[in-house]
């Protein structure tokens, strides 16, 4: 067998390679905070089912998107006509992205909406700190003003980790009702809310034809390797939209499989995710504990800190956390809001993981104290 040629040789070599990927972190050897998972999921014997099935799901074909949304259907509670199923959300918001309607996000935000539409065709609505709350007076007057075909609010947000209370999306929804768009609701992180059946917009979709829910599985799964999203809307014309953009078997296998055990585990998942929030809770109180460190209650399974203004930036503190502790963190440079440099999203693990970071974070800190 051929050995694997290692692409770094020091750790610097390793955090430049390991900072320009998109994925594949597994296979490098470090404490991952920078990317959003459900540690707690799936159950274990999910794992050894596929271990069983593996040469019935490699040889022979998936099932079709009709049927896939009949498997969601079941798992959330809602009519397979509503649904559209994706290899991902990434999936499905490329197909909305490429429908050249004008679309209007708030920054920062998730960047996938933004980075798969034209230029063009973006309209980017700040979030002013240090809030960062959404005033949704002002971004409804703004979609009307740009006439936005799509409007899109990911909440709980990311990289904020905030949530928008469902009584003022509702009322963004009537304010856009006669406006000819349609509100993308991105709830890919709203199970992890303090009170995810008060706040979620599921049940509210055919109340409301200018309403579509997208979600990412990935995160909330703990399946990001398997790749499943899915859009709620009792919009007709626009699901049929995006259905024409899929392919055929845009789903493999292992994503079928996944989907059709998931119902029986929901008791082990619902678990799953309350232990998530109790080891985030934790995180958050240990985290406000850095001396200057302006830390967000967060609503989703990550944490939004602004860095104290004695202390490194955030691509410094995210290569040193890398190269000398074995840590990685995501800085938020790029994102798209005043200093950004002194901003972390910083995902969260294990209790014992967690006390490491901020035990760790709290050293990096305190070093750059000038």
């Amino acid at each position: 067998m051929k050995k694997m040629i290692n692409p770094y040789s020091t750790d610097q070599e390793r955090y430049d390679y390991v900072s320009r990927q998109h994925g594949g972190y597994w296979r490098h050897d470090f404490i991952d905070h920078n990317y959003l998972y459900n540690l707690y999921f799936p159950p274990e014997e999910f794992f050894s089912h596929l271990s069983e099935k593996i040469h019935q799901l490699v040889l022979n074909y998936p099932m079709a998107q009709k049927d896939l949304a009949g498997l969601v259907g079941t798992l959330i509670g809602q009519s397979p006509e509503h649904l559209v199923v994706g290899n991902g959300a990434a999936e499905l918001i490329k197909i909305i992205a490429g429908m050249g309607r004008k679309l209007i996000v708030p920054v920062p935000s998730f960047n996938e909406y933004a980075n798969a539409s034209l230029p063009e065709n973006v309209v980017e609505f700040a979030l002013e700190a240090p809030s960062f709350q959404l005033d949704i007076e002002k971004f409804a007057s703004e979609a009307i003003r740009c006439q936005a075909g799509l409007a899109v609010v990911v909440s709980p947000n990311n990289p904020t980790s905030l949530l928008v209370p469902k009584v003022e999306l509702i009322r963004l929804l009537k304010k856009l009702a006669n406006h000819d768009c349609m509100l993308i609701i991105d709830e890919s992180f709203i199970d992890f809310a303090n009170d995810r059946e008060k706040e979620t917009l599921e049940n509210e979709i055919e109340k409301y034809q200018n309403l579509a829910i997208f979600k990412s599985m990935s995160k909330a799964y703990g399946i990001c390797g398997i790749r499943i999203g899915y859009m709620l809307t009792a919009n007709a014309a626009f699901a049929t939209k995006v259905r024409q953009g899929l392919h055929i078997w845009n789903i493999n296998g292992f994503a079928e499989e996944f989907l059709r055990l998931a119902p029986q585990y929901q008791p082990k998942f619902v678990e799953s995710c309350n232990k998530v929030k109790v080891d985030r809770d934790h995180f958050y109180e240990q985290l406000q504990t850095i001396p200057g460190m302006i830390v967000y209650r967060p609503d989703a399974n990550y944490i939004f800190c602004r860095l104290p203004d004695h202390a490194a930036s955030g691509p410094e503190i995210t290569e040193q956390l890398f190269v000398q502790h074995n840590i990685y963190v995501k800085h938020c440079q790029g994102k798209t809001m005043s200093e950004s440099d002194r901003y972390l999203r910083i995902a969260s693990r294990t209790q014992i993981e967690n006390e490491r970071l901020v035990k760790t974070l709290r050293d990096v800190i305190g070093s750059e104290n000038k």
